[in-house]
């Protein structure tokens, strides 16, 4: 199934039905008086988070979402029928906002979730409403409420605790598959990862955590170059970065400093908070240094970085290193844990005004 992460739709809710004015005519039954029904509700639209869904591609397809109009009221205290409510299922982590404005609708961080972002029209009042004790033969009656119309953006942003960022071919596939048993695609050229992947992590009988690998950036990402700027959303909800760097690239002019510094700068133009997130230096390929110069390349590595962080020399293809690493990963994310989030949230976020 294709990966898709974004979509745009239109939300349309039911109109409310009409109340109707009307009186009792019934033998025998003289000034039988006004007995007109209210309309019935419209239809609200409701969008509820699906672990069971990885991706948007149903709203690249049907993009309009129209609730049915409630029924108008009748006579003899007949009131309209109200129209069903729909659910737009839509995966685990989707943020919803208003496509015109740019205002923020609702996060469905939660398996369950479920936001109103349409409502239906309120029903008409019939003329029983309108009855007293001066007016004994109301003629009055409303006509229902037109339902919201709104034009919405769907993003998706996965939920993982740990990211990886870095070149295309820096190794970040070949260092989930070492990890996890999600099997990315692992190529000799560049941008064989096309859509972000998610892999569990068990660094113990009863711990785990879930790591995200994008595909790889390159300079100028935040301005649109490459392919990973589409998916940086995907780390924004991460609680620690890894930058993985290849230390031995197989062109000689390479500058990995040049480039892990790039990266970084791509960070922090595209979004502040995402680059001053916790950040790790994951040194791959280490295998391909000779044993006696990599202490010496680590360190120079490090040193023209000016890198104050933790530092781990790997090779992923052979799975070296990276039990420390993944331990060490374990301890801190248990050290920093994720916001709590409420133990019994509310069954609607009431996202309409």
């Amino acid at each position: 199934m294709k990966f898709i992460d974004e979509a745009y739709i239109e939300v349309h809710a039911g109109k409310g039905g009409n109340g109707v004015a009307s009186f009792r005519r019934e033998k025998f039954i003289p000034r039988g008086g006004p007995d007109g029904g209210d309309g019935g509700r419209g239809g609200s639209i409701y969008a509820l988070a699906d672990r069971n869904i990885n991706t948007l591609i149903d709203y690249r397809y049907a993009r309009i979402h129209r609730a049915r109009n409630g029924e108008n009221g009748r006579g003899s205290d007949c009131y309209g029928a109200g129209a069903p409510d729909i659910e737009l299922r839509v995966p685990v982590g989707t943020v919803i906002s208003d496509a015109e404005t740019g205002e923020a609708l609702a996060d469905l961080a939660r398996d369950g979730a479920r936001a109103l972002v349409a409502r239906g029209g309120r029903g008409g009042l019939g003329n029983l409403h309108f009855k007293s004790s001066t007016n004994r033969a109301p003629r009055q009656h409303t006509l229902g409420e037109e339902g919201e119309e709104r034009r919405l953006h769907l993003e998706l942003k996965v939920l993982a605790d740990v990211g990886l960022l870095g070149l295309p071919n820096a190794g970040k596939s070949t260092f989930i598959r070492a990890v996890s048993a999600a099997r990315p695609k692992v190529a000799d050229y560049p941008f064989t990862t096309l859509a972000p992947n998610l892999g569990v992590v068990r660094a113990d009988e009863n711990k785990s955590f879930v790591i995200a690998d994008i595909p790889g950036l390159i300079e100028g990402a935040a301005e649109g170059a490459g392919l990973g700027h589409q998916f940086l959303r995907h780390l924004q909800r991460t609680r620690l970065l890894l930058h993985i760097v290849d230390l031995a690239p197989l062109d000689p002019e390479a500058d990995a400093v040049h480039d892990a510094k790039a990266i970084i700068g791509e960070l922090e133009k595209y979004d502040l908070a995402l680059y001053q997130k916790t950040r790790w230096l994951v040194l791959n390929k280490v295998d391909l240094i000779p044993e006696e110069e990599r202490p010496q390349r680590i360190a120079a590595f490090v040193k023209a970085m000016r890198w104050k962080e933790p530092v781990f020399a790997i090779a992923a293809i052979r799975a070296e290193g990276c039990a420390p690493l993944v331990h060490a990963i374990q301890a801190w994310l248990e050290a920093h844990p994720a916001e709590p989030l409420d133990a019994d949230p509310p069954q609607d976020q009431e996202t309409s005004t």
